[in-house]
């Protein structure tokens, strides 16, 4: 139980990696806010496999008043918290001959959702944790974040690059008032985005540069984000742990 005494507050909490990493966190012996969007069903039922150690709480995060919402509803259900996982995220695409409009929509929600939300609950928990004793934040960003991404994605790979420099930012600003930060850059993770890839571009897309020829299974990701709120793992403050089975070297 590496985590006893820990609460933890997960966005995005009903896809594949968010209920990884809430089951992985709670096995390690934490408790987990487990932050819903519109799948009540989803996240009551993830909490059931929790051993009572979970929470449901619902926010719009792609709403600007969202993450203050579910920041208070987060800290009205659980007290202090010690963690944060920003894993909430959206890929939407739209062709660089759209019309402006429409480019404009796409670019502002996918910031607003992968990392403006992220950005505003990441003020709160600094604050929170400045004045009770630290905690720590887990970013979940992407390979896309930090090789680029394909022209009708680029919001979704600029919002990840923006979230591995916020993590810098808190680790180097932060550091020394016990507040910790660490961004994951997963590749392939086998999700339903990635099974609609496959499903308009083949499997063999998606596995192209991969030496080790297979996606991460959701399980991984939540092993390691379990892994990097480990009291013990405090050097890790400011690292890009790269999940991506050799697809992306730097």
């Amino acid at each position: 139980m590496k985590l006893s005494g820990q609460s933890i507050l997960v966005t995005g909490a009903t896809g594949a990696i968010g209920q990884a990493i809430c089951r992985a966190l709670a096995a390690d012996g934490a408790q987990v806010v487990v932050h819903y969007g519109r799948n009540r069903e989803a996240a009551e039922a993830l909490v059931k496999t929790l051993d009572g150690r979970g929470w449901a709480v619902s926010a719009d995060l792609s709403d600007p008043a969202g993450p203050q919402a579910l920041w208070d509803q987060a800290i009205a259900t659980a007290g202090r918290l010690t963690g944060l996982v920003n894993n909430a995220g959206i890929r939407s695409e739209v062709a660089v001959d759209a019309p402006m409009e429409e480019w404009q929509q796409v670019w502002a929600r996918e910031m607003r959702v992968n990392f403006l939300s992220a950005v505003d609950l990441s003020k709160l928990a600094i604050l929170h944790f400045r004045d009770n004793g630290g905690g720590r934040i887990v970013n979940m960003a992407s390979r896309a974040g930090q090789r680029g991404y394909t022209s009708s994605a680029m919001a979704y790979g600029a919002s990840k690059a923006a979230l591995i420099n916020l993590t810098k930012s808190i680790a180097q600003s932060h550091g020394h008032e016990g507040v910790t930060a660490v961004a994951l850059a997963p590749g392939w993770v086998r999700t339903e985005m990635a099974e609609a890839y496959i499903a308009e571009h083949g499997e063999a897309a998606a596995l192209a540069g991969i030496p080790i020829a297979r996606m991460a299974d959701p399980q991984e990701v939540g092993e390691i984000t379990a892994f990097a709120f480990r009291p013990t793992q405090v050097s890790l403050n400011g690292a890009v742990l790269d999940v991506n089975g050799g697809s992306y070297l730097r």
